[in-house]
């Protein structure tokens, strides 16, 4: 998916950002991070392809540089009053060490869903933090009442021209770094204020430079903006590149965004985790899922548009990622980059049978083998195999198998089969099992939300089937059998009493993963 920015131009507007830049004071506490080169991305898609590392940074993002232009240049009545910001984690820490640097009192409001390391970081630099509702537009009401109440001074994370100027600086070192013409700069987009800093700078002295910006496929309120000619709001937000969930552009990062960004690419979750890999393998750097979607969004763009030898540069926009989610990461970051198929397939039931599908699997790596005996004819089995990164390589297996007489079904962008059924294969429910409807929920992962999560369900239903996993993200997600007798009331009722509960669902009864393996 992408969205293109209007060709008018506001030559005024990049003017006064131009001299905000040029005089924004940031290198007391922020370093000029470096433009390392990716050897491995580069060789791969036959481009020069660049990463601004501002995971370098002192709190392992560039949100830093925008929190300190503003706060010191307060009042002294105003920094005697303290500050406050809400914020998923990223600006929380800035503002944090920007405030010890200059002894003011600092006050941080964060959702509930902000990874623990976040929290940890601001707590450790001497903020008071607050934690308070699931998202971001939550934390910040809570925060403008504490405004009215205490009389702080509110940061924000992204909507203040002093913040954007602060970002801006990125564009001014990378100008400085990389000699050679750049052709495009990718951006990691929340609210704005990154990448109108440096579209700001870049586009005054580099016009002919592409600003991309690159959001989540959970969060893509710039890319909703521009193909509604105005900021709008998302109707809701998924919260995986917690950096970045954002559900509305920020009104003076859209005066910006609106003429001088390029285009805007959206990446999926997956995609995410796969350029997550693709970083740590050239870098060595473990980044935050926000903190990847630049090298998400340029892989799609080099794919897309087919360009070879040019100077591509992405932005590592920061690392504070929990360790745990790290596992979740690793799990699907192949499936995302394209490189493992998921397949169920039957084979026969007899000795040597597993032998000589593997066969045919060649030099092919097996990830993941699930079996159980089904009947004495044939087994069906649930396998990931390692496909390699050739466009056409998942065909190219499924196309052998089918030529050799193996029932298979692709089930790599099945959702319950990446996060549910790889987990559970073991056998299909009795008969006795035989009025279930399967559903998928999703909801704010925290302290205690499984648990809130089952009183709300109550026991209206027989539960026959649960499968729920901690994998370190935002969202937790469970697969729920209800046995539901085969009545179009009791349907309706069904269906009725799950909208009330206010949790994100989907009908999965009809999926082919569950029929095969777990029906």
């Amino acid at each position: 998916m992408t969205a293109r920015a209007s060709a008018n131009s506001n030559p005024k507007l990049l003017d006064q950002y131009i001299k905000k830049i040029l005089s924004a004071n940031v290198y007391d506490v922020a370093i000029e991070s470096p433009l390392h080169i990716a050897p491995f991305l580069s060789e791969r898609l036959g481009n020069n392809i660049w990463v601004k590392r501002e995971d370098k940074q002192p709190v392992y993002s560039f949100k830093i540089r925008g929190a300190y232009n503003k706060v010191v240049q307060l009042t002294d009545k105003e920094k005697a009053a303290g500050v406050v910001a809400a914020s998923a984690g990223n600006h929380a820490q800035g503002l944090a060490l920007a405030a010890k640097e200059l002894g003011i009192k600092a006050t941080i409001v964060m959702p509930l869903t902000t990874p623990e390391i976040k929290v940890k970081s601001c707590k450790a630099r001497g903020a008071k933090v607050v934690l308070h509702g699931d998202t971001f537009d939550e934390a910040f009401a809570y925060s403008q009442k504490l405004v009215e109440e205490k009389g702080y001074t509110y940061i924000h994370p992204y909507d203040d021209p002093e913040v954007i100027a602060g970002q801006g600086t990125i564009g001014m070192e990378i100008l400085r770094q990389l000699n050679d013409p750049i052709d495009a700069i990718f951006v990691p987009v929340g609210g704005g204020g990154i990448i109108a800093g440096i579209a700001a700078y870049v586009k005054f002295l580099r016009p002919e430079i592409k600003i991309i910006g690159v959001e989540s496929t959970e969060s893509a309120c710039l890319h909703a903006a521009l193909a509604a000619g105005r900021r709008v709001t998302l109707p809701s937000v998924g919260i995986f590149a917690d950096g970045v969930a954002v559900a509305q552009i920020g009104k003076n990062t859209w005066d910006i965004a609106r003429h001088y960004v390029d285009e805007v690419i959206t990446c999926s979750p997956d995609e995410l985790c796969a350029a997550i890999k693709d970083i740590f393998d050239d870098t060595r750097a473990v980044c935050e899922p926000a903190g990847a979607l630049g090298v998400a969004g340029m892989k799609k763009y080099v794919e897309r548009e087919g360009i070879k030898g040019a100077n591509l540069v992405s932005i590592l926009s920061g690392a504070n990622v929990n360790f745990d989610r790290l596992r979740y990461i690793s799990e699907v970051a192949e499936i995302g980059e394209g490189r493992e198929a998921i397949l169920a397939v039957t084979i026969p039931e007899r000795a040597g049978s597993f032998q000589q599908f593997c066969s045919l699997l060649g030099k092919r790596p097996i990830t993941e083998f699930n079996y159980r005996y089904r009947d004495d004819n044939s087994a069906q089995i649930y396998v990931g195999v390692k496909v390699g990164a050739e466009k056409d390589a998942r065909q190219k297996l499924l196309t052998e198998l089918e030529a050799k007489d193996y029932p298979v079904l692709d089930l790599t962008e099945d959702e319950i089969s990446k996060y549910h059924i790889r987990h559970m294969v073991g056998g299909h429910a009795p008969d006795s099992v035989n009025d279930e409807l399967l559903y998928r929920f999703e909801f704010p992962e925290r302290p205690g939300a499984l648990l809130q999560f089952l009183k709300s369900l109550g026991k209206k239903f027989n539960i026959s089937l649960f499968h729920y996993r901690n994998h370190g993200a935002a969202n937790g997600r469970v697969l729920v059998g209800l046995q539901v007798p085969k009545d179009k009331n009791q349907k309706k009722e069904v269906e009725t009493y799950l909208v009330e509960l206010g949790y994100t669902y989907w009908n999965e009864t009809n999926n082919p993963a569950y029929q095969l393996f777990l029906r």
